[in-house]
């Protein structure tokens, strides 16, 4: 798990080559006003969605986590808290593998919880279990969904 202001998105660059692809399409457009909806930015390589939420609790939150991608996660307006666990610590898989939608949910609870604000971004790794969409009032949001592992490697 990486949370880091999006001024330091180069260092991040060689963990994965698509990084370069999604922090340079974060870099050239104005996030704040695309629409909320889902973004094909390179086939199934690369895909953005924007979200328009309002906040959770903490105890309705639940921790995710994906196989296939890494989420790059943004906050665009409001702040938004998100809940971290490490996966090898989630006992109580509420929800199995689901693999057309790429998530597991658990009913741990996360151990960490980091406050995000705009200009910051968190990426989620796949032994990263995570719960997003922690706050009050609207929270709007990119998650840039990054392939694990590409044939364009």
């Amino acid at each position: 798990m990486i949370l880091d202001s999006l001024k330091n998105a180069p260092i991040y660059l060689p963990f994965n080559f698509l990084f370069n692809k999604a922090f340079d399409f974060i870099e050239k457009n104005d996030l704040t006003k695309m629409e909320p909806g889902k973004y094909v930015l390179d086939g199934d390589n690369l895909i953005l969605t924007i979200a328009e939420i309002d906040g959770k609790n903490q105890n309705i939150a639940k921790l995710e986590t994906h196989k296939k991608y890494i989420d790059i996660q943004l906050v665009l307006c409001g702040q938004e808290t998100m809940g971290w666990a490490a996966l090898e610590k989630c006992t109580h898989e509420t929800e199995p593998y689901n693999p057309e939608k790429d998530i597991t949910f658990y009913s741990d609870k996360a151990t960490t919880y980091l406050t995000v604000n705009p200009g910051e971004f968190v990426v989620f790794f796949p032994d990263d279990a995570h719960a997003p969409a922690i706050g009050t009032g609207p929270i709007k949001k990119a998650i840039v969904k990054v392939l694990v592992q590409s044939t364009n490697n």
